[in-house]
């Protein structure tokens, strides 16, 4: 171990600076500059010895000797195989920079290891860098004041970064808790970084930036991308930042900022794979710098599974391995390097396997330059963007050999597939979902077909640019370098574009199918409630009979019974409904979509038709009841209905997603409400966090009341979980209600974050606070006296809630705590009071001001941004009982029913949209069937523009009229054409 130092001290001497420098600008390819760079992707544990050090001694600095220090340093630490590899390896040490960014490249985990012992434990506990402390504390000299309004798109990295204005600000590497004691941010104001500030240090570090290629997969500005990681490291969910942090996104959407947050997930996990796989090689004494540089460079799992694939344990080693385990690697590179000096008859050794004859020797050449090939970055960019614009086709056609297993029914469902053929740029979402469950099933052969022409294209690019011999090459000698390229194009380029383009049609198939059945369940969980009705819920069936459920406006079970319209007895069941509804005077009627959905619902159209029930005036409406069945037998029904049996609670269930669909919808698991297409083919853990994204995004839209809402509802909340919803209730059950938000603060495990991410979005009803609170509101809207608790309520914290029980009328608004400051003085402004919150007097101040001096003015009056100040005029103009939902479609109630057998071509019918999917939107018309709107028969021009709308396209629950087109009776299908949204 005592030469290990001198070998690398005499490599790094032997090596020019220039030629170093040109090496690592390869090695980070895609980035901005050299220095920039290193500067960059510095490694954490380096960052403290580098502030030490003199700025002005540092190019005195002697590459050989750095070397030296820092190679007895490894020697020190630990005495590994891996790091005698390291070490002997042919990188050279050029300057402090360089040689921090090779160390930390080339460090394996044992020497990772052995250092962290070394480390204080100061040092240890800032292993984990979310944020690049040197961005988001800018030095003077690189940065000047800044503003808050939005970054330019148009401002280029080169430019110097603007220092914050504030000090004050957010600032994104501190913790939450220390930065809400200190109340870092002020009043109102949102976090901002500097314009220039678009580095984001990864916890894992690869040779391409992050921000840089999420930028390029989702089509989002730099400075964009850079402040939405920014955001989520700092644990922000989505609802709060859509809200209350919208300048920094650019005003994205929802679901735009989840597949942004779904892609950097995807990237970091590549970049962990990447270092994973890293280690094992090493590990097995197999890396190579060539081999370092190509994993490093790998964006997606198809590149890193190409690239790492013959140096899995256990692999027998590919054709160019065993070649070059024959010595044959020297000749390979001396064909491209120096042809005329390659003389191949010197490598004949008759008594060696793979070397006794001059075709062997050609052979392994060739299976070595292939290999090469094949991994050559340029090649394979080249290759890549060829394709993208050449005819790439996508083919399937029916399985030869057919499993015994698959049913005949199977087969006739892939009919359109048995002989299909597609470009890949034009195919469809759902068509890619249909041939890979086809092939998945052994119904379905799948191929990728490339043209010749791409070969031919390819091969003599290769021969003209990148691999063309440096010298004059035999005619011998060329044919073994054409064979090469025929080899490495058939043999492992072909297969790999494939994987990958199979791989990427895949993946945004599921994608967009998982975003469509997110678009569709947003739509559903924000159907407009129907509050103030009492309501009979109907669980349809034959055999067992139907479930009946009565339930009050405030949702209380008043009635459960089971009929049996089925069976014979239904005139004898009709006086017992008749009877019910008189009681409880209840005049709507529920009916589930499940069995003897239609039977019941004839029952009951026969019945209001012969006006049966009066005087009362009795409307139905048909609901999903998928998850009933699930929820009824679930612990949290058990918990909410305890000793009622699971058929009635379905009942229950169905009146409850009429009266408020939103609060009873968040009980089922979102994938089994059944709005999807394809959703068990696609990726479940996708599903599911996209899924509970929605749910969470549109419950936070909504807003709960605290002192009222349940514990399900309340877990959904941004920044709730289970545990502290849980806590809430508690908390609520053991010293009474709420009275203002900041009394969240002592719920248990109820953090400074928490509270920052929740508050917005809970509200506190300030009628209920009058009734509880012993003194009325006065003219500014604060109590007159001290609100308190009885002091067993207060237990141990009596004086300090006493300073925090006085309520606050903002905390029935969508107004974030952190702005209360800013809707004091805005109020102020236009001479407004608390009192008058959500009344038309306050909505006519509110225009007054504004249209003197605008919103942007009255904004920079007020030392805030735009969408801030818009937030505080929409919390104080909405009534307090505002429901953004009332704007939605309620459900369609009927007195009479259709049959399929009386629809017409050329009919116009009324009918809501039950499921949209990528080829279509099915619609219930009232006949028992849905029919089918083909996804061309719906055209912007189609769809309403005045009308609030919560995706693209429509969404369950929308009414819209439709024309019939065509009628299969036989097959139960109808074609429909739209007409417009109602």
């Amino acid at each position: 171990m005592s030469s290990l130092p001198r070998r690398a001290k005499l490599q790094a001497q032997n090596v020019e600076p220039k030629d170093e420098f040109s090496f690592f600008s390869e090695l980070s390819s895609g980035s901005e500059g050299d220095d920039k760079e290193d500067s960059i992707w510095e490694p954490q544990k380096k960052v403290p010895r580098n502030r030490k050090q003199p700025a002005t001694k540092e190019p005195n600095r002697k590459p050989g000797r750095r070397a030296k220090k820092n190679t007895a340093q490894v020697d020190d630490v630990s005495k590994d195989v891996a790091v005698k590899e390291e070490l002997n390896s042919p990188v050279a040490i050029g300057n402090a920079n360089l040689e921090e960014k090779n160390h930390k490249l080339s460090t394996t985990k044992t020497l990772k290891t052995a250092a962290r012992k070394q480390k204080p434990p100061a040092q240890r506990a800032r292993k984990k860098l979310k944020v690049d402390e040197e961005t988001s504390q800018a030095s003077p000299s690189e940065c000047g004041d800044s503003n808050l309004e939005m970054p330019s798109t148009s401002t280029t990295w080169g430019d110097v970064c603007k220092k914050e204005e504030s000090e004050d600000d957010f600032t994104f590497h501190q913790s939450p808790l220390k930065r809400m004691k200190t109340e870092a941010c002020p009043q109102g104001r949102p976090v901002t970084f500097p314009e220039g500030a678009s580095s984001v240090k990864e916890e894992v570090e690869m040779n391409w930036d992050i921000v840089q290629v999420l930028s390029e997969r989702t089509n989002i500005e730099l400075w964009v991308c850079a402040n939405i990681i920014r955001l989520f490291n700092d644990d922000n969910t989505i609802p709060f930042i859509i809200r209350y942090r919208k300048e920094l996104i650019n005003n994205l959407d929802a679901d735009s900022l989840r597949e942004v947050r779904q892609t950097l997930d995807e990237l970091r996990a590549v970049a962990k794979k990447v270092h994973s796989t890293i280690q094992k090689i090493k590990k097995e004494g197999k890396m190579s710098e060539c081999l370092l540089k190509a994993l490093l460079n790998c964006k997606t799992f198809e590149e890193l599974e190409h690239v790492s694939a013959p140096y899995k344990t256990g692999s027998k080693g590919t054709k160019a391995q065993r070649a070059k385990q024959l010595g044959l690697e020297g000749a390979a590179r001396t064909l491209l390097e120096s042809p005329g000096q390659l003389n191949l008859l010197s490598y004949v050794r008759p008594d060696v396997k793979g070397l006794s004859e001059l075709k062997d020797i050609e052979t392994g050449v060739q299976h070595i330059l292939a290999d090469m090939i094949a991994k050559d970055k340029d090649t394979l960019d080249f290759i890549r963007n060829l394709c993208q614009h050449r005819y790439i086709c996508i083919q399937s056609s029916l399985a030869k050999v057919s499993s015994k297993k698959v049913n005949e029914k199977d087969v006739g469902k892939f009919q359109l597939y048995q002989n299909f053929s597609c470009n890949i740029r034009n195919i469809h979402h759902h068509q890619i979902l249909a041939i890979n469950r086809g092939e998945n099933l052994k119904i379905l052969t799948v191929k990728v077909n490339i043209s010749d022409g791409v070969k031919n294209e390819f091969c003599r690019w290769c021969i003209q640019n990148r691999w063309r011999p440096r010298g004059f090459a035999r005619p011998e000698l060329m044919q073994i370098l054409r064979n090469s390229l025929d080899d490495s194009f058939k043999r492992l380029i072909v297969p790999l574009l494939c994987r990958e383009f199979r791989a990427k049609l895949t993946s945004d198939a599921e994608k967009q199918s998982v975003m469509m059945f997110g678009q569709n369940l947003r739509q559903l969980l924000l159907t407009s409630p129907v509050p103030g009705r009492t309501l009979m819920g109907v669980d349809p069936g034959y055999k067992h009979g139907c479930k009946l459920a009565i339930i009050s406006p405030t949702s209380q079970i008043l009635h459960t019974d089971v009929v049996y319209l089925h069976c014979g007895q239904g005139f004898r069941e009709a006086e017992k409904i008749k009877r019910l509804l008189l009681d409880f005077n209840c005049s709507t009627v529920v009916i589930g979509n499940g069995t003897a959905c239609r039977e019941t619902e004839a029952y009951f159209a026969d019945l209001i038709t012969r006006n049966y029930f009066a005087p009362l005036d009795v409307v139905y409406c048909i609901v999903s009841e998928a998850g009933a069945s699930i929820y009824s037998v679930s612990p949290e029904a058990n918990k909410e209905m305890p000793g009622l049996d699971p058929n009635l609670r379905s009942a229950v269930s169905i009146a409850r997603r009429v009266q408020d669909p939103l609060a009873e919808l968040v009980k089922i698991e979102p994938k089994h409400i059944g709005v999807g297409m394809y959703q068990h083919d696609v990726s479940q853990t996708l599903l599911k966090a996209t899924l509970d994204s929605v749910v969470e995004e549109c419950v936070s839209f909504v807003g709960v009341d605290i002192n009222i809402c349940s514990e399900v509802l309340l877990r959904h909340i941004s920044g709730l979980n289970a545990n502290r919803a849980k806590n809430i209730i508690e908390w609520r059950e053991k010293n009474g209600p709420f009275i203002n938000r900041e009394q969240l603060k002592k719920v248990k495990g109820l953090g400074p974050k928490s509270f920052q991410q929740c508050a917005g979005f809970i509200r506190i009803n300030q009628d209920y606070v009058r009734t509880f609170c012993s003194q009325p509101f006065d003219s500014s809207g604060q109590s007159q006296g001290a609100a308190s608790l009885t002091s067993e309520k207060l237990g141990k914290k009596k004086s300090k809630a006493d300073v925090t029980l006085t309520p606050n009328p903002l905390d029935q608004t969508c107004i974030h705590p952190e702005s209360y400051d800013i809707a004091v003085r805005f109020l102020s402004f236009i001479g407004g009071t608390l009192h008058e919150i959500g009344k038309p007097e306050m909505q006519h101040k509110i225009n007054s001001s504004l249209g003197k001096e605008g919103i942007e003015k009255t904004a920079e009056r007020l030392e805030t941004t735009t969408h801030t100040l818009q937030v505080i005029i929409d919390g104080l103009s909405q009534p307090e009982s505002f429901d953004f939902r009332t704007d939605f479609d309620k459900p369609d109630f009927k007195r009479s029913i259709v049959c399929l057998e009386d629809l017409q071509v050329g009919t116009v019918l009324t009918g809501k949209v039950e499921n949209a999917t990528m080829f279509g939107v099915f619609v219930d018309i009232g006949v028992g069937k849905s029919g089918l709107i083909p996804i061309r028969n719906i055209t912007e021009a189609k769809l309403s523009k005045t009308k609030k709308r919560r995706s693209l396209g429509l969404g369950p629950g929308e009414r819209v009229e439709v024309k019939v087109l065509n009628i299969d009776i036989p097959r139960s299908r109808i074609s429909l054409d739209l007409l417009r949204v109602l």
